[in-house]
C-alpha cells in the first residue's frame, strides 16, 4: 500500500502565490511586491521580550486559551481601539496565528455539509480552509465597480441566503478595499435577516487610512453571531511570531478551544510574552508604520493613474489591486518577474472576482516602491 493524499485534500490546487514566489528565489536583483508581509522588524521592545522570556526560562505550556495576562490586554486593545467588548476569562482565544483561528472556527462551529459564503477576492486560506473541514462554499464575487466591497446585492445573487455563515476580511487581502459603517450595518442587515453566522478576519483593522474601522460585532444585533479573528502579524510587523486571537461569545469559544487543545496544546509561549509588551508599550510603533503604509499607498495609486492603469483608490491593509493591461494576468506576472525582476501576483490567485487585476503590495520601502515602479512603467511602454 502506498501513500495518497485524501480526497478533500487532492481537490485543493497549490497555493497561487507560491509558484511566483518560487520562480522569484531563482533570480537576482528581484523586488517583491507580492508578498503580504509588512517590511519593518518586529517592535524592539516586543523582541525584547521575547528575549528576556527566554532566559527566564519561560518555555513552559501556557494555558490552552493563551496567558491571562495576553487575553487581558487583548480585551483593553480591543476595548479602547475598536469598540469591542470581550471578556478576557470567556470570550477570547490566543491561536497561533489569525488563520488557526478561522481553521478552528470552520470545523467547531459548523458540520460537513454546511455551507459558507465566502466573499471574493480572498485572502488564500478561506477557500481550502472549509474544504478541509468538508463544508461547502458559495462564492460571493465582489465587484471593481463597486471598489470591491461587499453589498446586498452581490450578497444576494450570489446566493449567501442559503449559506450557514459567511467569512470575508476587511480591510481586504488582496484588494485593499475597506467598508464605511454604513456599509457595513447593511451587510450586517442580510445576515439577520437570513440567519447567517459571520467570521470576520480583521486582522488589517488598524491599517485603514480614510475613514476609521468598524467592527460588525458592535452592529446590533451582531455580536451573538460573529466570531473576530485578529492578530500580531500586520499591524505589529511580527508575523514570524505566529500569534493571532479570536473573540466571540463563550459557545463559540468553548468549541474552537475543543479543538485547540487537541491540535496546539497553546500558542507559542516566546509570542505571547511578545505580544504582551506589544500591546503594553508599541502602540506608537504601530501609528508610525500605518502612517509610512499610507505615504506609499499613495504614490504607489499616483504612479498608476501616471501609467494609465485603472486602480481605484484602495484605502487599507497594504495592497493596491490595478486592473491588469494584458487579458492574461498570470502572463503578465511572469514576463514581469523575467524581463524587469518585479514580483507582483495575480489576481486569480485570489479566487472568483480577483480575474483580470494584479495584487502589488507596497509593504516594502519607498526607494524600492519607487524603483519597482520605474519597472513596471519601462515594461509596459
Amino acid at each position: 500500500m502506498t501513500f495518497e493524499a485524501a480526497d478533500r485534500v487532492d481537490s485543493v490546487p497549490p497555493s497561487g502565490i507560491r509558484r511566483f514566489f518560487e520562480l522569484a528565489e531563482e533570480m537576482d536583483d528581484i523586488i517583491s511586491l507580492g508578498v503580504g508581509e509588512p517590511d519593518f522588524s518586529a517592535p524592539w521592545a516586543a523582541r525584547e521580550a521575547a528575549i528576556a522570556s527566554l532566559e527566564r526560562g519561560q518555555t513552559s505550556y501556557t494555558a490552552n486559551r493563551g496567558k491571562r495576562e495576553l487575553r487581558e490586554r487583548i480585551a483593553d486593545y480591543e476595548a479602547s481601539t475598536h469598540s469591542l467588548q470581550y471578556d478576557p476569562d470567556e470570550e477570547i482565544l490566543v491561536t497561533a496565528g489569525a488563520s488557526e483561528g478561522l481553521d478552528l472556527a470552520f470545523r467547531a462551529l459548523l458540520n460537513p455539509g454546511d455551507s459558507i459564503a465566502i466573499a471574493q477576492p480572498c485572502y488564500v486560506s478561506y477557500v481550502p480552509g472549509a474544504t478541509f473541514a468538508g463544508i461547502d462554499v458559495i462564492d460571493v464575487p465582489t465587484r471593481a465597480e463597486d471598489e470591491f466591497k461587499l453589498t446586498r446585492e452581490v450578497l444576494e445573487s450570489s446566493g449567501a441566503a442559503e449559506a450557514d455563515a459567511l467569512v470575508y476580511c476587511y480591510p481586504n487581502n488582496p484588494t485593499g478595499a475597506t467598508m464605511t459603517s454604513e456599509e457595513m450595518a447593511s451587510v450586517a442587515a442580510f445576515c439577520r435577516e437570513h440567519d447567517l453566522l459571520v467570521f470576520a478576519d480583521e486582522i488589517y483593522a488598524d491599517l485603514t487610512y480614510e475613514h476609521d474601522h468598524t467592527s460588525i460585532a458592535t452592529l446590533p444585533g451582531m455580536r451573538e453571531r460573529t466570531v473576530v479573528f485578529n492578530g500580531f502579524s500586520k499591524a505589529f510587523a511580527m508575523t514570524g511570531f505566529r500569534l493571532g486571537y479570536a473573540m466571540a461569545p463563550l459557545e463559540a469559544i468553548e468549541a474552537m478551544n475543543r479543538i485547540h487543545q487537541y491540535s496546539m496544546l497553546s500558542a507559542p509561549t516566546t509570542a505571547q510574552h511578545a505580544a504582551i509588551e506589544a500591546l503594553d508599550t508599541c502602540r506608537d510603533e504601530v501609528t508610525e508604520m500605518a502612517a509610512q503604509y499610507d505615504r506609499r499607498r499613495k504614490y504607489v495609486l499616483t504612479r498608476f493613474e501616471e501609467m494609465g492603469l485603472d486602480c481605484f483608490p484602495a484605502a487599507g491593509a497594504f495592497y493596491a489591486f490595478p486592473e491588469c493591461p494584458w487579458d492574461d494576468a498570470g502572463e503578465f506576472a511572469e514576463s514581469l518577474l523575467q524581463e524587469e525582476q518585479v514580483a507582483v501576483v495575480p489576481g486569480t490567485a485570489f479566487g472568483e472576482g480577483g480575474s483580470g487585476h494584479l495584487r502589488v503590495s507596497y509593504a516594502t520601502g519607498l526607494d524600492d516602491l519607487k524603483e519597482a515602479m520605474a519597472r513596471i512603467e519601462s515594461f509596459l511602454g
